[in-house]
């Protein structure tokens, strides 16, 4: 039986936060938080996701914590929303780690690895792996505390005005890829170029680049990326997952009462859960008007790209972990959690959809 978001809001409150709910109040006042974001306003994928936090953690809160969205641009740039949290400009901010490698190197892992961690074993390692522990300790000192709370899931390899035949088209190409990922491609020739979600699109359509990557279908297709590049990659092996972040004021957390402070963990945790669910499902049904409507063809990465780029991730990989201390140790992490999950991963997931076909 699918539940309406109204019945889905009632659930929630009745588990994991039944108990804060059911708690005499401490006090009635009402507190407003502000929540920046980095995408533009509503956007499929991310940008609906940061309004429905803001509107769960309202809801369960009975109006006593109620937060209003300010997308990309509004109160912020888009890529200022942490510098945002920190200076006390807003409360909280929906936005994603591989924004923050200039401020913390090892930040983009949070969202995703090349060749790393896909959503299921990303999820797990942040909860039972000592991912957590290491992302606290990094957003600590800027006075931030951060929660999962959005997966946009799988992400495709990106949209290229020009096909991929081999590795050597890949030099010269100016592509729009964030993160991790765009020092990979880097190692394969490729100039990366750094932009904001908003900017992609205009950039793409002026030839400022030839290439983008973005999410997946669903919100790739939203941007209108298929009207400009007809050649859509996969697999997206720049970013196996697809995780976003609440940025929550540390001081402003810790002045809230306990139950709210718990409301505001909970509903990060189930919006992160629900846009999964979203992502997949809406992605398979993108992925198909995208080929029989939109003339877009869809192409796997050459073998010879492939190959390349997970030799290049491993020397992107072993040159991040001389950064410093924590960013060593977040690999270091990271990379175990690939390993003790992998082997899993193979006689389960892999060996399975190998099975069904």
């Amino acid at each position: 039986m699918k539940l309406s978001r109204r019945q889905s809001f009632k659930a929630l409150a009745a588990g994991s936060v039944a108990a804060a709910l059911a708690a005499p109040a401490i006090a009635q006042e009402n507190i407003e938080w502000k929540m920046v974001t980095s995408w533009p306003k509503n956007l499929p994928g991310p940008g609906v996701t940061a309004e429905l936090l803001a509107e769960t953690i309202t809801k369960l809160s009975g109006g006593r914590l109620s937060v209003r969205v300010f997308a990309a641009g509004e109160l912020v740039p888009p890529l200022e929303v942490f510098s945002a949290v920190s200076n006390g400009t807003a409360e909280m901010a929906h936005t994603a780690p591989l924004f923050w490698a200039g401020k913390f190197p090892a930040a983009p892992i949070f969202t995703a690895a090349p060749f790393g961690l896909v959503p299921l074993e990303h999820l797990t390692w942040i909860k039972k792996g000592g991912g957590q522990a290491l992302w606290d300790e990094m957003y600590a000192p800027a006075g931030i505390k951060p929660f999962m709370a959005g997966n946009t899931g799988y992400q495709m390899g990106g949209w290229y005005k020009n096909e991929i035949k081999s590795v050597e088209d890949f030099k010269g190409l100016k592509i729009r890829m964030p993160g991790l990922g765009g020092l990979v491609v880097q190692k394969l020739g490729a100039v990366p170029v750094g932009l904001a979600p908003g900017e992609i699109f205009t950039s793409l359509q002026t030839g400022v680049i030839d290439a983008t990557e973005f999410l997946g279908p669903f919100s790739d297709s939203a941007m209108g990326f298929q009207k400009i590049a007809k050649n859509y990659y996969f697999p997206g092996f720049h970013e196996p997952n697809g995780s976003g972040e609440a940025l929550v004021s540390i001081s402003a957390l810790e002045s809230l009462p306990v139950d709210l402070r718990e409301i505001v963990e909970k509903a990060c945790e189930w919006v992160n859960m629900v846009s999964l669910a979203d992502a997949e499902w809406e992605n398979a049904a993108a992925l198909e008007r995208l080929q029989a409507n939109d003339g877009v063809n869809l192409r796997q990465f050459p073998d010879d790209v492939i190959a390349a780029a997970k030799i290049a991730t491993a020397e992107v990989m072993a040159e991040l972990s001389a950064k410093d201390d924590l960013t060593a140790r977040v690999v270091a992490s990271y990379s175990g959690a690939s390993k003790h999950l992998g082997k899993w991963s193979d006689v389960s997931v892999k060996a399975f959809l190998q099975a069904r076909g």
